[in-house]
């Protein structure tokens, strides 16, 4: 008896965390499904754009499926992965304990408060308020050229390079951008 509620305990202190932060952020973690995941994959370049040290970062790395085919696809690329919510951070830094990934790292912390400036890509499968924010954030920190690349939700001020449908059930939109030559400027296209 005491077993089980020491699991039920866990259980629903586990699920408080991920809701807990689903409402502070307005985004949950929800992991991109494989057939989003290739298509999101399929449309980045073989060479990601600027110098050999430019970084990847997923921007709410939740379970960190996506983080993982990024770094190895870009073997010789930085990529560290953003989650606020305890849970699914934990269960991504568990997954390396299980299979290591020396270019990759998971940090629980908040993109909002992370410098890009070093980026080549930046991904995120974000919801309305978390997306709205990073448009100027983008505009200010990203260098030239680096790329953005977004799972459902589109950046609105910005016009992608290339907007793909995944063959997924809901036909999810995926959307590359490239950040503009002059800071501030906004415009890609």
């Amino acid at each position: 008896m005491i077993f089980q509620i020491i699991v039920l305990v866990i259980a629903l202190t586990a699920i408080g965390l991920v809701f807990w932060t689903t409402i502070r952020t307005g985004s949950s973690p929800v992991p991109t499904s494989p057939s989003v995941r290739r298509t999101m994959l399929a449309l980045l370049p073989a060479r990601l754009p600027g110098d050999d040290e430019g970084r990847i970062y997923e921007l709410g790395s939740g379970w960190g499926g996506m983080a993982v085919a990024l770094a190895r696809r870009y073997p010789d690329r930085r990529v560290v992965g953003f989650e606020l919510s305890f849970i699914p951070w934990l269960s991504s830094r568990v997954r390396l304990l299980v299979r290591p990934c020396p270019n990759l790292s998971f940090r629980l912390a908040d993109f909002r408060n992370a410098e890009l400036s070093d980026a080549a890509l930046c991904i995120c499968y974000l919801a309305g308020p978390s997306m709205d924010g990073l448009d100027e954030k983008f505009r200010r920190e990203l260098p030239a050229g680096a790329l953005v690349l977004s799972n459902t939700f589109a950046l609105h001020q910005w016009q992608p390079l290339d907007t793909v449908e995944a063959r997924d059930r809901f036909h999810s939109p995926v959307y590359l951008y490239e950040a503009p030559g002059v800071p501030g400027s906004g415009e890609t296209g």
